[in-house]
């Protein structure tokens, strides 16, 4: 299934909606909806042509994060091989986390608010994976289970803020709307194979980041595994699985967005987003 949440043109009213086929988005009634988690085990009852007893949306929409009842945002750092050497660090053996804000989750197609004071505003498309079913210790090989989707996600990043302002790293990963998700939450019945999903990013027209999941150095399962050893998971959580190589602090020289910039990330599984940076 392909989900979305949405506002209606004209309207401040928050839907869910479930995309077919064709492409068209259709309502969702309310009772699939718990207060900004999907309710899946329900939606399953929606299949083959019962999606078309919904009602398709005919307005114009805006598309809103799929999940927003986030407990927390956890960060993947250098799990892509081309990444890590283009930072010039070493491999990692073991999951490199941090955490995220909450108050950083963003719509997939907004402007992007330079935060004062920012000298380096970097960019990192990633997958975002959304844990449907909590639990702790969870052994890799059931770790699919406790996911209920894959969404797009850029992992914005204020390198000075990381690297030069104290502490570790959290204050350059969490500016509001840094964390922007979407535009669909795809369940992992309809995506079975988050080993081979295509990431691509670009800024202003010019491509900057080309991979794909096959190149993470842990994969959804082990992260899922791993990262459950210390802390519960729990349902709406989001981990960002890392980033492939591209990113402007890795070029010669670095890089960074300027206001009036065009971001654009794409997968052709998980959808488009498009962000363009202000002061």
């Amino acid at each position: 299934m392909k989900l979305v949440r949405f506002t209606e043109k004209n309207s401040t009213e928050v839907c869910i909606g479930i995309i077919d086929d064709r492409g068209i988005v259709r309502k969702l009634d309310k009772q699939y909806d718990d207060n900004g988690i999907f309710r899946f085990e329900q939606l399953k009852e929606i299949t083959g042509n019962a999606i078309d007893n919904h009602a398709p949306v005919t307005t114009e929409i805006v598309f809103l994060p799929p999940v927003t009842k986030i407990g927390k945002i956890i960060g993947v750092g250098l799990n892509y091989k081309a990444h890590a050497l283009e930072c010039n660090l070493s491999i990692p053996t073991e999951p490199t986390l941090f955490l995220k804000a909450g108050s950083a989750l963003a719509n997939p197609n907004t402007q992007l608010e330079r935060p004062r004071g920012s000298l380096s505003l970097d960019w990192e498309v990633e997958l975002g994976i959304v844990i449907g079913h909590g639990g702790r210790y969870i052994p890799e090989e059931h770790a699919i289970q406790h996911v209920a989707g894959y969404v797009l996600g850029i992992d914005f990043s204020e390198r000075d803020f990381q690297f030069h302002r104290g502490g570790q790293g959290f204050k350059g990963k969490s500016c509001d709307g840094f964390g922007p998700l979407g535009p669909v939450l795809v369940t992992t019945d309809e995506l079975t194979d988050p080993q081979n999903i295509e990431l691509t990013l670009s800024v202003n027209g010019e491509v900057r980041q080309s991979g794909n999941t096959s190149d993470m150095i842990f994969t959804v399962s082990e992260l899922v595994s791993y990262i459950s050893a210390f802390m519960s998971l729990q349902p709406g959580d989001v981990i960002l699985s890392g980033t492939p190589a591209g990113v402007g602090m890795g070029m010669q020289p670095p890089a960074y967005l300027k206001d009036g910039d065009i971001v654009e990330a794409q997968s052709p599984l998980l959808g488009k987003q498009t962000h363009i940076v202000i002061a």
